[in-house]
Parts: structure tokens; sequence; C-alpha cells
């Protein structure tokens, strides 16, 4: 059973790896928004279950995206829009790591409400 188990995961990460590489980059930084989210919402089931090692692990995973974010902005051609973006990003980073350090689960509250405004305000786009 769990060799075919692992089968099915391995088609659904194969899919999963697809689905990143051809998708357009709207669908792209909807689905980083998507994951922060849902990596900061896997941290409070963590943090509830005073699970530290999967609390940080989520985190982590959450602030990657927003590092991954901040270094992809063009500040070129993208203008006040792009700094205010910087901004916003970098509070968010600074509020998950005080998250971390305090296991405050309305810090992480706070950061998902402001990526999931971004990541409506993507999917309108």
């Amino acid at each position: 059973m769990y060799a075919t188990n692992n089968a099915y995961a391995n088609v659904g990460n194969a899919y999963k790896s697809n689905e990143v590489l051809t998708a357009p980059k709207k669908k792209l930084v909807i689905m980083l928004y998507d994951g922060a989210i849902k990596n900061l919402k896997l941290s409070k089931i963590a943090m509830a279950d005073k699970d530290i090692e999967k609390t940080n692990n989520a985190i982590i995973k959450a602030q990657n995206i927003l590092a991954e974010f901040m270094s992809t902005l063009n500040f070129d051609d993208g203008g006040e829009i792009a700094k205010g973006l910087m901004t916003l990003y970098q509070y968010m980073y600074d509020r998950t790591i005080r998250a971390n350090i305090n296991k405050d689960p309305e810090i992480v509250d706070e950061v998902i409400a402001l990526l999931e405004d971004l990541r409506d305000t993507w999917s309108q786009i």
C-alpha cells in the first residue's frame, strides 16, 4: 500500500511541477500568495499543537515566498507601486519573524489578511 500511495504522491508532484512550469505569470503570483497563506495557516495549527518545529518550518516557507516577492520587484518599471510593495513585503516579513519568536497567532492572522488582500487584487487584474 505504501508503494501505491508513494506513486500517487509522485504523480501529484509531477502534475504540480508541470502546472508551475507552464503557468502564466499572473497565475504564478497567485499560487505564491496561496502558498504563503497556506503555510501561515499551517503555522497557526502547529502553534495550537505547541509544535515549535512545525511552526518554525511553516513560517520559514512563508518568509521564503515573501523574500522571493521582494527579490523580483522591478523598480524601473514598477516605480512607486514597486516601492510600496517592497515596504509591505518587508513589513510582513518582519511580522512573521515576530510571530515566530512569540508564537503569536494574532500576528499570523494580520499577515494572512494582508496576503489575502494582495492575492485578491492580483485575481482581479
